[in-house]
């Protein structure tokens, strides 16, 4: 049986390709709105993070969401993203351990 292609994506801050699964999407809506996607569903422009605070806190210094959702993503924007980042981190944590134990059933 041929094995399925895993699609792989490009974290913006530490520039590490890695599953798509295993990175937290930012989108930017059609409205302009900046959110955190863990389906990776939702429409609009988006850049990918790894899980970790490093990476966030990288992307903010250097302005990497900036350059990867083509707006200008304020200060006060970040500061929102980086508590609703720290608040799905863990759940992000969790659904990346679920999808690894099925992975080895």
């Amino acid at each position: 049986m041929k094995q399925r292609k895993i699609p792989l994506r490009k974290c913006v801050a530490c520039q590490q390709m890695m599953p798509k699964k295993e990175l937290i999407r930012v989108v930017k809506t059609p409205d302009g709105e900046l959110h955190i996607d863990l389906k990776g569903k939702r429409a609009g422009r988006g850049a990918y993070l790894c899980g970790k605070q490093s990476c966030f806190r990288l992307a903010k210094k250097s302005r990497a969401l900036d350059r990867a959702l083509k707006t200008a993503v304020l200060p006060d924007i970040y500061d929102a993203l980086e508590q609703d980042f720290i608040k799905v981190e863990d759940e992000f944590i969790a659904g990346k351990d679920a999808v690894d134990d099925e992975d080895e059933e």
